[in-house]
């Protein structure tokens, strides 16, 4: 189970929108992640390297935790609202509500739900 000064520094990171730092700090080596019903990606240097991709394609990217953050034991649930601003002018504005499953300090399995048509990029308003 973390504890609420881990989960707090978790927060911290992917606010500050070091995702893929938090990934590297905070997931377990064989964590396991996936998106709404896709098959699992198994691995957190994988995990890295996707956090890297995106961020890289983002002009600029607002993360922003919507508390409370519920805990149960091993079992986190967090609600995330993120901004990505892209170099041609469209945005991608996502809601999705991440099920965690940490072994002590370590995330080890997360699953992200959220509606699929949030993908899609949409011109962005001034």
């Amino acid at each position: 189970m973390p504890t609420p000064e881990t989960l707090e520094r978790f927060i911290a990171r992917v606010e500050a929108n070091a995702h893929a730092e938090a990934v590297e700090e905070f997931y377990a080596p064989n964590v396991s992640m996936q998106e709404n019903q896709a098959p699992p990606r198994i691995g957190r240097d994988e995990a890295i390297a996707r956090e890297r991709a995106v961020m890289a394609k983002a002009r600029s990217v607002t993360s922003q935790c919507v508390r409370p953050v519920f805990v149960n034991g091993d079992h986190v649930v967090i609600r995330w609202i993120f901004h990505f601003e892209w170099p041609d002018g469209t945005a991608t504005h996502m809601e999705e509500v991440a099920w965690q499953r940490w072994e002590g300090e370590r995330l080890a399995e997360e699953t992200f739900f959220y509606d699929p048509a949030q993908r899609v990029p949409r011109k962005s308003h001034p």
